[in-house]
């Protein structure tokens, strides 16, 4: 194999391009991470500053040497050996990375071990390559804050377009996979978290059902709505990241289902076909401006040549009709979910959301410099005489958002998925202001506040920003929703590597 096919593979190729580079010896585990950390030095940490990555793994080099040794010995078992995988700085490993959720506050002592996600990655043979910048504390710090900046990371650009913003918390490993600085990498969400940054940096993310991947490890904000889920470079290699991350865990009571629902999403893309399936649109999410549309119908276009039966348009219950309930539910359970994981982390400085304030406030020319930790404040204010409205709310919220809106919609037509955009185009960078009312074109709320599985797959480009279209449905869906989109996404084919543009050029 030349130099520039190698290269062309490490840089967009897929997961099993790169295990039979491995298995036929054109490319060894540790050149392979050998060139990924060369790439991440030149692109994200100097240079172009993309600040995707936050961290390199100090153990990467030896977990790669381990994987040349399994294969050298025919012991490589899984489609994950010897494959770079970058972790969202808000996942705890057990080595001398620090999980800082992008908070100064939470450098400088690592967790003690392996969030269980993490040990099975681990177990399938994964090299953990490192951690990419996020949203500081995902987030959930301030109202006005900019998707991609925290204490710890700076500011995450998009790749596409680099004085444009990556989006939502998993920010930086949105920009990473698109970018090539690791195979795939996995994200957290509680809305908008893992779809929005695939969504704007052109690549597939992927959240799965509540409950169908472990939590235990992960700094929260929300036990209703946070999970893990993969991001990759196609839905192919997605679905592979999630046999690995699926499963059971015996500390977070959601999962005691994973297991009965948590393996084969790789497999079932083998028949995965848009024939015959009945596709319901929504167009009132995700993106209503005509540039979006154009994205949305030509995605039509292709369900319908593949087989899809497309009804166009239903409806949703609007995201107003519950917006304030599922704010309710995040800051009531933000303060009881962080206090938990602080004292189980055993952080010598920050035992409690009370310290981290006060930290942040002592801190405040680092922390504080652009925006402020008015959601912090106001969750750090809630009380146990609230408990009765925080439970009508998570009740109301989750009936409105599931029962009534996804579930009734699919069954009034009997659909297999709903399909939207995704997200609109990235905005630019604000770090005065945060981000801007684009952000909040999103089609997110529906299955986060639901707690269902929401795909989004690469579908077209505006002015050279990427677009994504969604496919979500019910609960345990997960399945049904990758093989739904795995068809379309080898049928559409849109994504394009980014251009590295420093602004936006009219096109």
């Amino acid at each position: 194999m030349s130099t520039k096919d190698l290269e062309r593979t490490l840089l967009q190729g897929s997961i099993a391009e790169l295990r039979a580079l491995y298995l036929d010896k054109s490319l060894s585990v540790v050149d392979a991470v050998t060139w990924f950390q060369s790439r991440i030095a030149r692109l994200s940490m100097s240079g172009l500053s993309i600040n995707a990555v936050r961290e390199v793994s100090g153990r990467a080099m030896e977990e790669a040497r381990l994987a040349d040794a399994a294969i050298a010995a025919d012991q490589a078992h899984g489609p994950l050996h010897g494959i770079p995988v970058l972790l969202k700085d808000n996942i705890d490993t057990g080595d001398s990375q620090d999980t800082t959720a992008g908070s100064l506050a939470l450098a400088g002592h690592p967790a003690s071990q392996d969030a269980p996600i993490v040990a099975r990655l681990r177990a399938a043979g994964a090299v953990i390559l490192g951690k990419t910048n996020l949203s500081e504390w995902a987030n959930f710090r301030s109202t006005r804050s900019s998707s991609g900046w925290s204490g710890a990371g700076g500011q995450t650009h998009n790749p596409h377009v680099l004085d444009h913003s990556p989006c939502g918390s998993s920010s930086g490993s949105g920009a990473a996979v698109a970018i090539g600085f690791a195979a795939v990498a996995v994200g957290t969400e509680t809305d908008g978290s893992i779809v929005c940054p695939a969504s704007v940096n052109g690549i597939v993310g992927f959240k799965p059902t509540v409950g169908l991947v472990s939590r235990t490890g992960i700094v929260p904000i929300s036990h209703s709505q946070d999970t893990a889920g993969p991001m990759a470079r196609s839905v192919r290699d997605a679905a592979l990241l999630l046999d690995a991350l699926a499963g059971s865990d015996a500390k977070d009571a959601a999962t005691a289902a994973a297991d009965s629902h948590g393996t084969g999403f790789a497999d079932a893309l083998q028949s995965a076909s848009l024939k015959g399936k009945r596709i319901g649109i929504v167009r009132s999410i995700g993106g209503n401006d005509n540039r979006g549309q154009v994205i949305l119908n030509a995605a039509i276009a292709t369900l319908r040549a593949q087989g899809a039966i497309v009804i166009d348009p239903v409806t949703l219950p609007p995201d107003s009709a519950y917006g304030n309930d599922e704010l309710t539910v995040l800051t009531w359970e933000f303060k009881h979910d962080l206090n938990a994981y602080l004292q189980a982390r055993q952080h010598p400085q920050l035992p409690s959301l009370v310290a981290l304030i006060d930290w942040n406030q002592a801190h405040a020319a680092q922390e504080l410099q652009w925006f402020g930790q008015e959601i912090l404040v106001s969750a750090q204010a809630v009380s146990d005489k609230d408990r009765g409205g925080y439970e009508k709310a998570r009740a109301r919220s989750k009936q409105i958002a599931g029962a009534q809106g996804i579930d009734a919609t699919l069954s009034r037509h009997q659909l297999s998925a709903l399909v939207s955009l995704t997200q609109s185009p990235a905005w630019t960078i604000d770090l005065v202001n945060g981000d801007n009312g684009s952000s909040g074109f999103s089609s997110s709320t529906p299955a986060a506040v639901a707690g269902y599985p929401h795909a989004t797959v690469p579908a077209g480009f505006v002015q050279g920003l990427p677009v994504g279209v969604s496919f979500f449905a019910s609960a345990w869906q997960d399945v049904q929703v990758l093989a739904l989109a795995h068809a379309f996404e080898q049928a559409h084919q849109a994504r394009k590597a980014p251009a590295l543009q420093p602004t936006l050029q009219v096109q």
